[in-house]
């Protein structure tokens, strides 16, 4: 019985460190990775490269969710969405969170470094830094376009998993990039446009809490219809076919019908669909792209 007690306490241990982690977001962020990866080469990845470098990456971006948890702790106390988060509720200290973060993200920036290539560890290192550092402490505190100017590490993974593959970084790669650089400002709005007072409660100055709710709801449409643009890219240069195209255009669509009904009927329930339909979206036009890539390969 002692046996069975102290295994729970440790596995319960173990999932608060999970929880530092933000798994839901690595998750995403790996996912966007291997695609990178994939898409990079026509063949398939080598599993040592696509092994290595996605256990890197996970990594590196677990570290980088537990700095953000360590320095947002008083902030996520009050709100609401992460007051049960292992720090706020005091399960595991500060001195730990950061013991944490630094040997995950050692172990992972190693791993990139001798088993994948050193310009993925550099690349995945100032990802790093322009996330735990620049966004979470430089930005997010002082300015309401935090999430346009950090949007800038969090649409690295692709870009990391292309140069685990070819040693490089290609206007292919790039184009990723804008992806998701386009696509976090509507993300991160939606949730901000109903998360509004909790915001302004604990004084961070997200863009519905500094200009209101009608210039944030116009932004959400404009940075949709940006996007959709940038969406199109893939296709305009050559890099995907038909099918991407296919997908993209019906992916777009749906979003630009949210943006424009988050203007003209605003509810919170309207932009929490919409910040949930911003997740399945990314996931799928990037499921698109690999599709597209390996039916029409050769």
């Amino acid at each position: 019985m002692t046996a069975i007690v102290s295994n729970a306490r440790r596995w319960g241990r173990a999932f608060q460190f999970l929880q530092l982690t933000k798994p839901n977001v690595v998750s995403l962020i790996v996912f966007t990775a291997v695609i990178g990866m994939f898409l990079a080469t026509p063949d398939m990845v080598p599993w040592s490269i696509l092994l290595s470098a996605t256990t890197g990456i996970a990594l590196v971006a677990a570290a980088a969710a537990a700095i953000n948890c360590l320095v947002e702790q008083k902030i996520d106390a009050v709100m609401a969405r992460t007051r049960a988060r292992p720090l706020p509720q005091g399960t595991i200290t500060s001195s730990q969170t950061l013991v944490f973060a630094l040997v995950v993200g050692g172990i992972g920036l190693w791993l990139l470094d001798n088993m994948v290539n050193s310009l993925t560890m550099w690349l995945t290192l100032g990802t790093f830094i322009g996330y735990a550092i620049i966004y979470t402490i430089v930005l997010k505190p002082v300015t309401p376009q935090n999430i346009v100017i950090g949007g800038a590490s969090g649409a690295m993974p692709p870009v990391l998993g292309w140069a685990a593959v070819t040693g490089s970084v290609s206007a292919n790669a790039l184009l990723l990039f804008l992806i998701i650089f386009a696509w976090t400002p509507p993300h991160f709005w939606s949730l901000a446009l109903y998360r509004k007072k909790e915001y302004a409660k604990v004084g961070m100055p997200m863009l519905p809490v500094t200009h209101g709710d009608h210039y944030t709801r116009l932004h959400v449409l404009l940075y949709t219809l940006i996007l959709t643009a940038v969406t199109l890219l893939p296709y305009a240069s050559g890099m995907s076919h038909e099918l991407y195209l296919f997908s993209a255009l019906i992916l777009d669509f749906i979003f630009i019908w949210y943006a424009v009904a988050i203007v003209r009927h605003y509810s919170d329930e309207l932009a929490k669909k919409t910040f949930r339909y911003s997740i399945v979206y990314l996931s799928l036009i990037f499921a698109a792209l690999l599709l597209d890539h390996y039916l029409y390969r050769g």
